[in-house]
């Protein structure tokens, strides 16, 4: 149920941000920006204090989601509890469920070693804070 809440939520918000982004104002020269509207526009740091404020909670989120993906299959969101229900699915002849659980199982699959590669790099980026003083 939470997850259908969420899927509808995003559904929602891609489609506001579409809708925003398609209409912009009518007398807009779209050849080249205006000087003040590119110098607002423009990034004036890195954001480093930002991301040093930010990466408690940063480090924490995508442990989280490394824990619950490397999950047995009582943990909702793991691997393995998405693996059950692929075979499940197949032992039940629902050949549209399992192929679309299945994609989702690839999904997971691929986005473990991107958030454990994060986590490699959230390291270092707390090491730089650490010795910046920003931490």
């Amino acid at each position: 149920m939470l997850a259908n809440r969420r899927t509808a939520a995003a559904i929602g918000a891609v489609a506001l941000a579409g809708a925003l982004l398609s209409a912009g104002p009518a007398q807009a020269d779209s050849t080249s920006p205006s000087p003040a509207a590119s110098a607002k526009s423009a990034p004036k740091g890195d954001g480093a204090k930002a991301i040093c404020k930010r990466l408690p909670k940063t480090e924490s989120r995508v442990n989280a989601a490394v824990t619950r993906l490397n999950g047995d299959a009582t943990v909702a969101g793991s691997i393995a509890r998405l693996e059950q229900r692929v075979t499940e699915a197949k032992k039940a002849g629902h050949t549209e469920i399992q192929t679309y659980l299945n994609d989702r199982l690839t999904f997971r699959k691929n986005l473990l070693p991107t958030l454990q590669k994060r986590q490699e790099d959230l390291k270092g980026v707390s090491t730089w804070c650490s010795a910046q003083g920003s931490k």
